[in-house]
């Protein structure tokens, strides 16, 4: 049975109808949605692309909801995820095996925070990764309206790795009154910041590279777990902690102590419980 899309949306007159629109174009198979990618990267054929698009505008509806809370509109938070939609759709590989969905995501939420900081009128709003993760989990976090206690300022802080300070400024940027964003001519004189100054990171990294890296590290992380499970309790104690010690790593000496063998010994258990790691890993690629 094959699934026929509709060539573009119907009219709508309102948020409400376009949202009982989206919500009725059925979604992709896998297969589906590999053959159509497939047609755009080999053909460039625009009808696949329009197909990858439509079956996702409810992700990009989905996603712009959970950003009500920042006093902009919700049709226009969904027109920015469209943006970012069309974008991952170009970019879509669909020979990596991972679904439109979540690799898209990255880039809808992309272009729903550069959107919500370019109109979030404040000075020196997220300038760094840091205030940019406090900024849109700040809200999120909150447990109610009122102001945080001390408790939930710490929690907070320890949570997304800030100082309880700035979780203490952005709370009350958040609110306080609009600032302009922009510097007054009174103000000319002094080095104007603009929206995309508070947008940019720290590294050219994009949605495409940041995703392929989130993916990189899971990876990593789950080799590493997977590794570390074929030794045996004394050598992954040994390479624990000598390796994977967040601080103060274990000598030879101390751990020989602990085992009751000579240093040469654990030096021995050590390179031995590395080569079976690498042999772990190695399988894994």
């Amino acid at each position: 049975m094959t699934m026929t899309l509709p060539a573009t949306l119907p009219p709508v007159s309102s948020l409400e109808s376009y949202i009982q629109a989206v919500n009725a174009i059925p979604m992709l198979t896998q297969e589906r949605e590999q053959a159509l990618g497939r047609r755009l990267r080999d053909e460039n054929e625009l009808a696949a692309a329009r197909d990858l698009v439509l079956s996702h505008l409810r992700l990009v509806v989905s996603v712009a909801r959970n950003y009500l809370g920042y006093g902009l509109q919700h049709a226009d938070l969904i027109q920015e995820g469209n943006v970012g939609l069309m974008k991952a759709v170009k970019r879509f590989d669909p020979e990596r095996g991972v679904r439109l969905a979540s690799f898209a995501i990255h880039w809808i939420k992309a272009e729903i925070h550069e959107y919500i900081l370019r109109n979030w009128r404040m000075v020196k709003i997220a300038t760094t990764k840091a205030q940019r993760k406090l900024f849109f989990n700040l809200r999120s976090m909150k447990p109610t309206l009122s102001a945080l206690t001390p408790s939930e300022i710490r929690q907070v802080a320890e949570t997304l790795n800030v100082k309880e300070s700035e979780v203490i400024e952005m709370e009350q940027r958040l609110q306080g009154g609009d600032v302009a964003l922009e510097p007054s001519p009174e103000d000319s004189h002094e080095e104007a910041m603009t929206p995309i100054a508070y947008l940019a990171a720290d590294s050219a990294e994009g949605p495409a590279e940041m995703y392929e890296r989130e993916q990189g590290e899971q990876l990593k992380a789950e080799g590493l777990t997977r590794a570390l499970s074929s030794l045996d309790d004394r050598s992954r104690r040994i390479i624990r902690a000598r390796w994977l010690a967040e601080s103060n790593p274990k000598t030879l000496h101390e751990l020989a102590g602990e085992f009751g063998v000579s240093a040469e010994r654990i030096r021995q258990i050590e390179a031995k419980a590395m080569q079976k790691m690498k042999k772990e890993l190695a399988a894994l690629i």
